[in-house]
Order: structure tokens, then C-alpha cells, then sequence
């Protein structure tokens, strides 16, 4: 067999089965290698920004990685925003890459880039396969590469002669994927000094992330703080935390720089618990860059990468409240909102109706300032956010959760502005007959910059600079939009025409968008 045969045989033998794809001439032999190898699915994306965004998508929910198909230099390039964010969120993915043959290199054929360039700042591992005889060994390496704690990206270039030349293994076989180190654990001395801290009677707060949001870790924080009076403040974003009914709450720092400051402002002493000490995410002129008080004492129960679900059970064993049960949100009657549309009432409608175990993607920037705490007692539900910043990720990160989790409904909380940079998503999520329903924020601009130009000083800026934050002229009709690409829509100017549509999209077989008129 050749070298793309048994890079998909070893793929799918370790257990990374779907590949998010947009392949060109130099990829065409690990495509027809998928009609010859049974257990990869093979998801066809119109941009590669949507390729790397589904396969971050898919790892948030999955928790293992997906790959991704990309056409030489300039094709990865095209993914490189959304593979930042996956870094930003430690979700492991494998990118095959396809260059020119090895000896078509030397010709500098208009395609030629240096890849490896490209990859390094979005990889935590890259190699280009040098034969054929190389090709499976270096995807296993790939793979195991992606899984180490606590998800990598890793980037494997393929050299088209190495996919279509012999690789010298015998037909149907795989190079085994080597072992994955155990994460690290924290330290007795680091879970001392916490047990000293949640015990002085300071003002203490566990800083969180994932993986310390979900599960028996979420439980296992939820008891120390009920015994400690410690407050659970997760960063801003967050790669997937569960939430609702039976769930602990945990409070969500602030994205804007004020409201951040002022919820940290009371807090001695902040442990960290798989997080970095919490910065504003710009510069602003007059303002600090770390959030904490200068009086705030900052400790590490778990570093980033670290085993965190292990910390907190040992912490929890060291306060003796593992046997206890932690408080968790309780049942509330939620009315669905009528009247004209507000930001408010689009939170409580949302906690309304959203179904059990629903995955909500937020990329609502401005719109969805208040759907955290409004959505605090909704039924059951996963929330992914966007750790890097790079915008256009909502969309095509809806693909992955969906393929990964396909009994469940997603619920994709969008603003118009970022969804412009990945629309092409709403094809593949018809293709695929994903089960997701996009709710559209259309206020027709980029609002959240309109608030940046105060919060940096330049507020008194004229027409040429609003117009740079302007999605008017001509306004876009996103229910035409998405139809265009396969997927069922609706507008909704109400509250009441929006319960509408919500319901119409839950029902539908199928993506559903709803354009929203703020």
C-alpha cells in the first residue's frame, strides 16, 4: 500500500476517525486513500478556517482529536486563526498537510511556501515526512503528540511522492501510536498551602478552567467551597464548562476591563487551579494589565496542563469534604419573554427554552453580555467559548460539537459580524445534517469596537472610523443567506416571533438559523 493508505489505516487505528477536509491537487492520494480504508469519516469544508474550527469543535466534545485536511502553505494559512484559538484551548487535532513532491520542491512552483513556518507559532509539534516508508510512523507520532496533556496541535506535512510511493508495509497493517505521559500532579507542598489559605479566613477565590468545570472535578470544587466560603470564579472564556439544574454554579469573570477589576477587587487570595493569574485581555491607557489588587496573593494549586481533576479530590480529601455533597442549582420556573426585542430578555429566553443537554457555542460577543448569569438555572447544558479571540469560530465549531455529540441539539449564539469570517460553515452544517440552530444577533455592525473606541480613549471619532465598524450598506439578509446554503431560517423582529422560531428550529431535521433584528 502507499504512504497515504497507511497514514489513514493508522489514523483510524488510533482512534482519530474523522478528518475535516479541503483538499487540493497534492492531497488527492490520501483522498482516494479514503475509499480504501473503512472508519474515517470525511467532512468536506468550503474554507479551511471552517476545517480547523469543526476539528476544535469536535476535541472540545470528544475530548480525543479529530484531523484535518489542507492544501499546501496557503491552505494552511487560511486555518491558522481558528487552529489559534484551539491552541488557546488545549484541543488536540492532528493537521495533515499536503506540499509538492520532494523533488518538485527545488522548482519553486507559484505554491511554494515554507509550511513549517507557517505552522510553528499554531503547533506544539511539526514534522514533513521525508518517504513513504516514514509516512505511518510519523502520523502515530502525530497522534500521541496531540494527546499529551492537556491537548496539542500537531501538524504533519506530506509531501505528495511520500503519499503516492510505496510504504513498504504490508497491506492493512498500522504503526502502533506510542504511550501518552501521565499528566503531572500537583505537589504535597501546593496542596498544604492551599488547605493553609482556604482555612485563614481571608477572602479566597478558586480561579478555574476546564477541566476543572465539569464532572466530579465541578463537584469536588463545589464542596470547598461550601466548607471554606471561597467563591468559584471561572476565567472569562472557558473551553467547555457544564452548567443548570444539579450543577454548581460558578461565577464567569467579566470580559470588559471595569466589571473584571471590580469583581476581583475584594479578593486576598486567588489559587489558581489550572489557570493562569487572570490580565485584561488589551491595553488600555489608564489602566492595569493584571485584574488582581496589588495586595492579592496569587497561589498555583495546578499549573495549565496539570492534573486538575486530581488536585481538586486531593485538596477536597485534605478538607475532608469529599463524602459531603455540594450545593448545586436548584429548579426554577423560567417565563419565556414577550415584547419588543432587548439583550436581557434574549438571556432569559434562552435559559427558558433550551433544551436538556443542549451545547451552547457563544460567539455573541456584545449581544450576550448577560446570558451567563441569565442562563445560571437553565436545564442542563454545555457552554463553549472562545479562548484565543480570533473571531469566526462560532460556526464552524458547531460542526465538530455536532459529529461529536449527535443525539444532542446545538445552539450556536452568533453575532453577525463574526459570523461573516466562517458563513461558509452554514453549507457544511446542511451537508452534514447537523443538528444545529444558530441564533443570528443582527445589529449590523461591530458593536463590540464601538465600545473599544471608548474604552482606549478614542471616543471622538468621525464617520470614516464609525463606518470602519459599519455592516449597513447594503444590509445582509441572513435568512436569504442561509438558504443559499442549505440551511432552513427565519427572522424574528419579537420576543413572541422569536419563541417561534426557536421552537421551529429545535424541530427541524437539520440546521436552523434565526436572524435576530437588534
Amino acid at each position: 500500500m502507499n504512504g497515504a493508505e497507511s497514514l489513514v489505516r493508522t489514523l483510524v487505528a488510533g482512534n482519530v476517525d474523522v478528518c475535516f477536509s479541503n483538499p487540493g491537487t497534492s492531497e488527492m492520494h490520501f483522498v482516494a486513500a479514503l475509499d480504501k480504508v473503512d472508519g474515517m469519516r470525511c467532512v468536506l469544508a468550503l474554507f479551511e478556517g471552517v476545517a480547523t474550527g469543526a476539528a476544535d469543535g469536535f476535541a472540545r466534545m470528544a475530548d480525543r482529536p479529530a484531523s484535518t485536511l489542507l492544501h499546501l502553505g496557503p491552505g494552511l494559512a487560511n486555518g491558522l486563526s481558528n487552529m489559534h484559538n484551539a491552541v488557546r484551548a488545549s484541543s488536540p487535532m492532528v493537521n495533515i498537510v499536503g506540499d509538492h513532491a520532494t523533488y518538485h520542491r527545488r522548482y519553486d512552483a507559484p505554491l511554494t511556501s515554507d509550511i513549517e513556518g507557517a505552522a510553528r507559532p499554531f503547533s506544539h509539534w511539526i514534522r514533513t515526512s521525508s518517504s513513504a516508508l516514514d509516512v505511518a510512523r510519523d502520523g502515530a507520532d502525530a497522534i500521541a503528540a496531540a494527546n499529551r496533556s492537556p491537548g496539542r496541535i500537531a501538524t504533519l506535512i506530506l509531501p505528495a511522492d511520500t503519499a503516492w510511493n510505496d510504504s513498504g508495509m504490508p497491506e492493512g497493517s498500522v504503526v502502533p501510536v506510542p504511550a501518552v505521559p501521565d499528566r503531572i500532579k500537583t505537589t504535597q507542598e501546593a496542596i498544604n498551602e492551599a488547605v493553609r489559605i482556604l482555612r485563614s479566613g481571608g477572602r479566597t477565590a478558586l480561579f478555574l478552567t476546564d477541566p476543572a468545570l465539569r464532572g466530579e472535578a465541578l463537584r469536588n470544587a463545589g464542596r470547598i467551597a461550601e466548607a471554606t466560603g471561597a467563591r468559584l470564579i471561572a476565567q472569562t472564556f472557558n473551553k467547555r464548562m457544564e452548567r443548570g439544574v444539579g450543577r454548581v454554579a460558578v461565577e464567569r469573570l467579566p470580559y470588559p476591563i471595569d466589571p473584571s477589576i471590580a469583581m476581583l477587587k475584594d479578593i486576598d487570595n486567588l489559587i489558581l487551579v489550572g489557570t493562569k493569574a487572570p490580565v485584561a485581555f488589551f491595553a488600555y491607557p489608564g489602566k492595569p494589565s493584571v485584574l488582581t489588587q496589588p495586595s492579592c496573593r496569587i497561589h498555583a494549586l495546578s499549573h495549565p496542563g496539570e492534573d486538575i481533576v486530581h488536585s481538586l479530590e486531593w485538596l477536597a480529601d485534605e478538607l475532608g469534604v469529599r463524602a459531603k455533597e455540594p450545593k448545586v442549582v436548584a429548579r426554577e420556573d423560567l417565563a419565556v419573554p414577550t415584547g419588543a426585542i432587548t439583550v436581557d430578555k434574549l438571556g432569559h429566553l434562552l435559559g427558558a427554552l433550551s433544551p436538556e443537554g443542549a451545547i451552547l457555542v457563544d460567539e455573541s460577543n456584545t449581544s450576550g453580555r448577560t446570558f451567563f448569569v441569565a442562563t445560571r438555572a437553565a436545564k442542563q447544558h454545555d457552554l463553549i467559548h472562545n479562548l484565543g479571540g480570533s473571531i469566526g469560530y462560532g460556526l464552524p465549531v458547531t460542526i465538530g460539537a455536532a459529529i461529536a455529540c449527535p443525539d444532542r441539539q446545538v445552539i450556536c449564539l452568533e453575532s453577525d459580524g463574526s459570523a461573516l469570517y466562517t458563513l461558509q460553515a452554514l453549507w457544511t452544517q446542511a451537508r452534514e445534517r447537523t443538528k444545529v440552530m444558530t441564533l443570528l444577533f443582527s445589529n449590523r455592525s461591530y458593536q463590540i469596537l464601538k465600545g473599544e473606541l471608548a474604552n482606549v480613549g478614542a471616543a471622538n471619532a468621525g464617520r470614516k472610523a464609525l463606518d470602519m465598524m459599519d455592516l449597513g450598506n447594503p444590509d445582509i439578509d441572513w435568512v436569504k443567506m442561509a438558504g443559499s446554503l442549505g440551511v432552513a431560517g427565519s427572522r424574528a423582529t419579537t420576543m413572541e416571533e422569536l419563541a417561534t422560531a426557536f421552537q421551529a428550529g429545535l424541530d427541524e431535521n437539520g440546521p436552523y438559523l434565526v436572524e435576530i433584528m437588534l
